[in-house]
């Protein structure tokens, strides 16, 4: 039976967030608190992403502001322009990463658009997220790209109801249990967990049950055996 599958980017198709972990390894060593652990940076760090996540959205620049506001809080030195230039070159580099494509990922995609319809499903700032999946090449494989403020239950709903999905013969297939898993089964829909090593730390949490189904696979490419 053809069925819709709705594909998460970051960290499903392409590396994204250990550039995000490199760079806060950077804005460690500058910082270089006297006495705060890089744990202890990491949770205040946290608290400040959650906060500008909520009220700007996510993408490098939401993240070089909240890198911005950790050193202002933390520094023990007097602040300069220098100071801050720095830190937020930390950020401003994260476009320049290579776009480094998980393995499998080509071939399975190729594979899957064979049989079922893919919808490319993406959270972040349009642009940034747009740059990244025109660089992946990866679009050819996917009938519709849809690139949202928040993956939770209501956009999961809107999608649906836009689209001409039935809700039970529709996957979202990603690695964020808060963003991909969760939310979709809330919506009826049923989800494919695709757990990666260094997902963002705010995108895990437990999985909870829904209506839908639940699959869970260790790596992409597995999704060959099951769709």
């Amino acid at each position: 039976m053809r069925q819709h599958l709705i594909i998460d980017a970051d960290d499903t198709l392409w590396e994204n967030n250990v550039y995000f972990e490199r760079a806060f390894d950077d804005f460690t060593t500058f910082l270089a608190h006297s006495t705060l652990s890089v744990e202890q940076i990491a949770e205040i760090f946290d608290e400040i992403e959650r906060t500008n996540a909520r009220l700007h959205g996510y993408g490098s620049a939401i993240f070089g502001r909240s890198l911005r506001e950790c050193y202002e809080r933390l520094a023990e030195r007097d602040i300069s322009g220098d100071d801050l230039r720095t830190v937020l070159g930390f950020a401003e580099r994260l476009l320049e990463q290579p776009m480094d494509i998980i393995d499998g990922v080509p071939e399975t995609l190729a594979y899957l658009a064979g049989r079922h319809e893919l919808t490319l499903f993406t959270k972040g700032h349009p642009d940034e997220q747009r740059i990244k999946i025109d660089r992946s090449g990866l679009v050819e494989h996917f009938a519709h790209v849809a690139i949202v403020r928040e993956k939770n239950a209501p956009s999961y709903r809107l999608l649906v109801d836009s689209r001409g999905m039935l809700p039970e013969q529709s996957w979202m297939i990603g690695n964020s249990p808060r963003s991909d898993v969760n939310p979709a089964l809330e919506a009826g829909l049923n989800a494919v967990f695709v757990p990666h090593s260094r997902t963002w730390r705010l995108e895990n949490e437990e999985l909870r049950n829904g209506p839908g189904r639940l699959l869970v696979l260790e790596r992409f490419a597995d999704l060959r055996a099951h769709f």
